[in-house]
């Protein structure tokens, strides 16, 4: 068995700004709708799981907030012809029979993970649809990264993370505390670099152990810089590790994929002027019709 867990808000954001001016027969946005399903179907295809859950963010964990009071503070707000769209990409996804998954001040990180390690206990395969490099600590020989802008189609095993970042998926959390992100405006140490970060790992193993034995790191401006930045760094690993112990985690088996209401997709479909798409879902109802 397999789950495919999809990065919701990632997902609709990539399809808004891939595809442009794209509108209903009203008139309304239909680019990251269109986008979406398009990503969906490929993914699903590739994957072949037998359980799907599609992940949205709920806000801001207040806990990194108070931690770093500007943590993702750059961000911009959502475009508003994107926003619109969230509801009915929602409704797609309800007529499609997947699930989909959203709690206040819950970020959607944090329930992939929490997802992750749930559906990993009970012996399925994972399968993440991102492109988000923090989840790159969760990666094993069950726990793959497809990421929707790797054109190689090829998902992310622990050796292509390694090849990537040059730490293995276990040291992700203190390569990121060392590097900082600037996705979620968290600064790393001035100076320390993805390969002088992975470099410092490969020699030391761990942050704990590199701060034990600071006076062995060869370089006199880089065992200052890591010395300054000491609190930070520490700062840093609570702020890129997942949180797994969220409140109302859904159960893996619900997660199944449900019926499909073709009915309502066809009304779907005509709404958004999908034109191709309701032409193959009617002639698939109708090759179905005709086998039986």
């Amino acid at each position: 068995m397999r789950i495919l867990i999809i990065d919701g808000h990632a997902f609709a954001y990539r399809a808004f700004f891939a595809i442009r001016d794209l509108s209903s027969p009203s008139g309304q946005p239909t680019n990251a709708i269109y986008g979406f399903i398009n990503m969906f179907k490929k993914f699903e295809a590739k994957v072949l799981p037998t359980h799907t859950v599609v992940v949205w963010d709920g806000g801001l964990d207040e806990g990194r907030v108070e931690e770093l009071s500007d943590y993702k503070d750059q961000r911009d707000p959502m475009p508003d012809d994107m926003e619109v769209q969230l509801d009915e990409i929602e409704s797609y996804l309800e007529a499609s029979g997947i699930a989909s998954v959203c709690h206040k001040g819950v970020e959607a990180d944090d329930r992939i993970g929490q997802l992750t390690k749930s559906a990993e206990s009970e012996g399925l395969e994972v399968a993440i649809a991102s492109s988000d490099k923090d989840f790159f600590q969760l990666v094993n020989d069950r726990v793959k990264i497809w990421n929707p802008s790797d054109k190689s189609g090829e998902p992310m095993d622990e050796n292509a993370v390694k090849i990537k970042t040059g730490v293995r998926p276990e040291q992700i959390v203190d390569w990121l505390s060392l590097v900082g992100d600037a996705a979620d405006n968290i600064p790393g140490v001035p100076g320390i670099g993805v390969k002088t970060a992975a470099t410092l790992l490969n020699e030391f193993g761990t942050v704990s152990e590199l701060y034990k034995r600071l006076e062995d790191v060869k370089r006199d401006k880089q065992r200052q810089a890591l010395l300054d930045s000491e609190a930070n760094v520490r700062r840093n690993q609570n702020l890129v590790s997942l949180k797994m112990d969220l409140d109302d985690e859904p159960e893996i088996d619900s997660l199944r994929k449900g019926f499909e209401d073709t009915v309502q997709l066809e009304k779907l479909y005509e709404k958004w002027g999908f034109k191709a798409k309701l032409a193959n879902l009617r002639e698939a109802r109708q090759s179905v019709l005709f086998d039986e």
